[in-house]
């Protein structure tokens, strides 16, 4: 297995479109087949296939033409309560139901507590985690902001601005501001419509978030100038190594090579990590082949040892360790005993 993963043919078909791959490589594709998993729209779990390898996020809409995700969710859902973390170009708001939850947005962290609200601008490196290990209930809705351009003047006059301003990463309402309550109404809106589903509830979701549009933008516009603020350098700077991550952690990465994806030194990379994810390089990789390894034994029939090398673990005994401190079981035991199956 070790032998496979550093033939240089291999190194070779992770530079190569997929089906130039395949044609070029048959006999890689039979062997690595446990790691080409298909996405299941249906499983709101599942990791591997939600990342893109610049670490941006796929969404997965209720209707592809219709570029709105709305869910209520339980944060004891996510492994370890904590989602990965990662960016989009879609608009995020999220409304505490009942319980606490961090938020971390481009390094600034947020203490999100009971009917708190919040609005994440567009490709802002972000993630969420339980407070105090406790279980929050809370509703997540996602959008692109071209459902709001009817027009391009109307784009370019009133979205722009908003979201291509790096100094506007979040908008935070907690009790104590004065329009909290009818942003979480509209909100509370929004799912009840998905849920009823009556007839063109379409055109009202996107009347409200419309609405909702506006008054983010009245709120920011002392905020707003002609010139763009461009993103912060260490952010760029994170996200090229949490991509490098994201593409090649099957390999036996060093910080030497995550440092010199973002052409940094070595101390220099331990400081952003800890600055935007409060963790070090090593222990984030870690965390993420844990990710991975995680569906592998929920979707292949692969065996242990198969999915610890394929997720760049070189040694079994340092991948179950690692394991049962993050799930607090063995990857036995987390087979056998798969959350949601009987």
């Amino acid at each position: 297995a070790k032998e496979m993963l550093n033939d240089p043919e291999l190194k070779e078909l992770a530079s190569m479109d997929l089906e130039d791959a395949k044609e070029k490589l048959p006999k890689i594709e039979e062997e690595l087949k446990f790691l080409l998993i298909p996405k299941d729209p249906n499983d709101d779990n599942n990791v591997i296939c939600d990342i893109m390898p610049d670490a941006s996020e796929i969404i997965f809409y209720d209707n592809p033409d219709f570029p709105v995700y709305i869910k209520d969710d339980d944060l004891s859902e996510y492994p370890g309560r904590k989602a990965l973390c990662h960016w989009h170009d879609d608009i995020e708001l999220i409304y505490i139901i009942k319980g606490e939850m961090n938020y971390h947005i481009s390094g600034k962290a947020v203490l999100l507590r009971g009917q708190e609200c919040l609005f994440v601008n567009s490709r802002q490196f972000h993630y969420g985690y339980s407070h105090l290990q406790r279980d929050c209930k809370f509703i997540c809705i996602r959008f692109h902001p071209k459902i709001l351009g009817g027009s391009p003047a109307v784009y370019k006059d009133y979205v722009t601005p908003l979201i291509e301003n790096e100094e506007i990463a979040y908008l935070h309402y907690d009790r104590q501001s004065q329009n909290r309550q009818s942003i979480a109404d509209a909100i509370t809106s929004i799912l009840r419509l998905k849920s009823e589903m009556e007839e063109a509830c379409e055109l009202e979701i996107i009347s409200i978030l419309h609405s909702l549009w506006r008054f983010f933008l009245l709120t920011c516009r002392d905020s707003l100038s002609p010139n763009t603020v461009p993103e912060h350098s260490d952010l760029i700077l994170q996200k090229k190594m949490v991509s490098f991550i994201y593409e090649h952690y099957q390999e036996a990465l060093t910080l030497d090579m995550i440092s010199s994806a973002a052409s940094i030194s070595r101390s220099k990379c331990c400081i952003i990590f800890k600055q935007y994810l409060q963790q070090s390089p090593v222990d984030f990789l870690n965390k993420y082949r844990l990710e991975v390894s995680r569906r592998l034994l929920a979707d292949t029939e692969s065996n242990i040892t198969e999915i610890a090398l394929s997720c760049g673990f070189n040694h079994l005994s340092y991948f179950s360790k690692l394991f049962f401190r993050e799930y607090n079981c063995t990857p036995t035991e987390y087979r056998n005993h798969i959350p949601g199956e009987t």
